[in-house]
């Protein structure tokens, strides 16, 4: 009997071969790496509304933010492609900024069902916007429905016109109307974005007869990116920004309360942008990828920087007097994104990154460009940790430490190969600084929802990758004590219990607390850690293992062990005869039957409430001769 120690190093190998990535790991699901060894990771729980025990909500979250007021109380925002939220005290609202208040609004019913139209001349609303009616005045009745269902706030369902809508009341009409009756108020919310991306290659697209007249334009004709509702937030002292991405910036006001409180548009400020921060500590409302002309939209320049006077987020309008100013970037196409480092704010466009530091008057900021060829794929997906910025790009991972570098990642085929660079704007990345992670969730190929996500621990140098923990937004901890993401249902018609809302579409979300105990939400959460193939000497050799000794720390539940048998690398693997194995936290060994030329391990774990952290396997192995 001869034991030996399986040391593996730490950190998942896709760039080997599964035999090449020998003394490694090959696989994982819902595992980190700390200390050089793999563990489970933490369970998350719901973020609990306290009035209703937890709530979904509307619509595909595309950022959360964490921030307290002068008086230290914590506040949750959230934006998805329909809504706005706050979360305060446990409690969400509604604070989707308002577009237009139409008075004298009418009805007309059709027997059918509930749907009822409503006429309003020029309302300028789409498919899926919400609508508040209220003051509804006609006697019951006299339009075949009663008007107490007309009251209330709507998903619209259908646009039949510039000057008419339809609606699904709770009720059900008992007449035909051919006529607009009746009179409401309609209070109208920002138009909704969509959750999917689309690139079109239709009619009309590309140059002027590039092809025959009456036909679609054929793939790879320059075409048109329909991109999903991204929404960009930070502070501006205790009030809330809302940057919309390739849109306008609202505000809303922390002290204003909540009773009518909605986000509002900043007055003065650019109405298209692609992302805003306030600059430290000088605080100017920087604007990216905006109007050369100060609302005007239609001068949008996607590489062209804005920013407000000092302390000043409503003047942009340059003078002799004031701090304002803009400035046009070269090096590339559009901007994508910008954060806050160490003495500068870093602006990342699709091929190039781009440094705007504070300088005084009379140029208020100065420019350089830090790097090129090192884009970044979207407005999320970039992060400063202590003052070094990692980021995605189309085909590396980056970081900036006062020079461009690629990210060395064991991954990167496994990833870039495998991606769904059309969802970029989707791609979301998160700073897990309890465990010195960085998370990037993506979208694979062919897939229009996230459903993926690569783990870099920044300290160790080592790499993760997982598939069942799909994540629209996160943040770190700061004015929470616990990680808080969003994970998004888009089949979902579960019930909407921040307020009543009629003939809402599919589409809801979930808001998690992170890193708080095993479970996923009250389920188990499916780990596992598979290794690469290890063998003899050279693999002269056939080998049989006949036990092997597991090493687990502050181990419940039970763990499964498989073994996985290959005579050569392209060979198809079997199972031991006797998988799999069951380790429980008293199991000091397990007997075995396993025979091949090359062996992996696999560990997983699906039971309630289990924790693991694996140290160093022994395996009893010896020659064997082929039988």
């Amino acid at each position: 009997m001869s034991y030996f120690k399986l040391s593996l190093k730490p950190g998942i190998d896709k760039q080997n071969t599964e035999y090449g990535a020998e003394g490694g790991w090959i696989d994982c699901d819902n595992v980190r790496f700390r200390y050089a060894l793999p563990e489970k990771v933490g369970g998350w729980t719901e973020f609990e509304d306290l009035t209703t025990g937890g709530t979904f909500l509307i619509g595909m979250p595309s950022d959360s933010h964490t921030w307290n007021d002068l008086n230290g109380a914590p506040y949750l925002a959230i934006g998805t492609e329909k809504k706005l939220y706050v979360n305060y005290g446990g409690v969400y609202y509604d604070i989707s900024p308002e577009r237009a208040t139409q008075a004298g609004v009418q009805f007309i019913t059709f027997t059918a069902g509930p749907s009822v139209k409503v006429q309003d001349s020029s309302h300028g609303a789409v498919v899926g916007d919400f609508v508040t009616l209220s003051n509804v005045g006609f006697v019951a009745g006299s339009a075949g429905i009663d008007p107490t269902v007309l009251s209330g706030e709507f998903e619209i369902t259908g646009v039949s016109s510039t000057d008419a809508y339809t609606i699904l009341t709770t009720g059900s009409a008992s007449a035909t109307t051919t006529v607009a009756k009746g009179s409401a108020t309609a209070v109208y919310q920002i138009n909704v974005g969509s959750n999917l991306n689309y690139q079109d290659f239709g009619w009309g697209t590309g140059a002027w007869g590039d092809e025959e007249w009456g036909v679609p334009r054929t793939a790879g004709t320059t075409g048109v990116n329909l991109e999903s509702r991204v929404w960009q937030f930070d502070n501006f002292g205790e009030d809330l920004l809302c940057q919309l991405s390739n849109g306008p910036i609202f505000r809303w006001d922390t002290s204003e309360g909540f009773s009518g409180n909605r986000a509002v548009e900043v007055s003065a400020a650019p109405t298209a942008s692609t992302f805003s921060l306030v600059s430290t500590p000088d605080r100017h409302l920087v604007m990216l990828g905006t109007e050369a002309t100060i609302r005007d939209s239609s001068t949008q320049d996607p590489m062209f920087v804005r920013f407000s006077n000092q302390e000043d987020i409503t003047t942009f309008a340059e003078t002799a007097t004031n701090t304002a100013g803009g400035q046009r970037l070269t090096d590339g196409n559009r901007i994508i994104s910008g954060i806050r480092s160490r003495g500068q704010i870093l602006i990342f466009t699709d091929t190039s990154l781009h440094g705007m530091q504070f300088i005084g008057p009379p140029f208020t900021f100065g420019f350089q460009q830090l790097g090129a060829n090192c884009g970044c794929v979207g407005p999320h997906a970039a992060i400063d940790v202590n003052g070094l910025a990692f980021w995605m790009g189309k085909e590396a991972f980056y970081v900036y430490d006062g020079t461009v570098k690629k990210l060395p990642c064991t991954v990167q085929d496994y990833v870039f190969d495998d991606i769904n660079l059309l969802n970029a704007f989707k791609f979301h990345v998160g700073l897990n600084s309890q465990f010195n992670e960085i998370t990037w969730w993506y979208t694979s190929s062919s897939v229009d929802f996230v459903d993926r996500h690569v783990v870099y621990n920044y300290l160790e140098n080592v790499w993760s990758i997982g598939s069942s923990m799909p994540r629209t937004s996160w943040t770190d901890i700061g004015a929470y004590n616990k990680p808080i993401a969003t994970e998004f249902f888009p089949n979902s018609s579960a019930t909407y219990t921040v307020s009543t809302i009629n003939g809402l579409s599919n589409g809801r979300f979930l808001v998690y607390n992170h890193e708080d105990g095993t479970e996923a939400n009250g389920s188990p959460i499916a780990t596992s850690l598979q290794s690469g193939y290890f063998d003899i000497g050279d693999g002269d050799e056939m080998m049989f293992m006949s036990r092997f000794v597991p090493d687990f720390k502050d181990q419940s539940g039970n763990v499964q062990v498989n073994l996985f048998l290959r005579e050569y690398p392209e060979a198809s693997a079997t199972n031991s005869s006797l998988d799999p194995y069951i380790v429980t936290p008293d199991t000091t060994k397990i007997d075995t039957r396993a025979r091949g030329r090359q062996i992996s391990v696999k560990i997983q774990s699906s039971s309630a409430e289990s924790t693991w952290r694996y140290g160093t396997l022994r395996v009893d192995v010896k020659p064997d001769g082929k039988r």
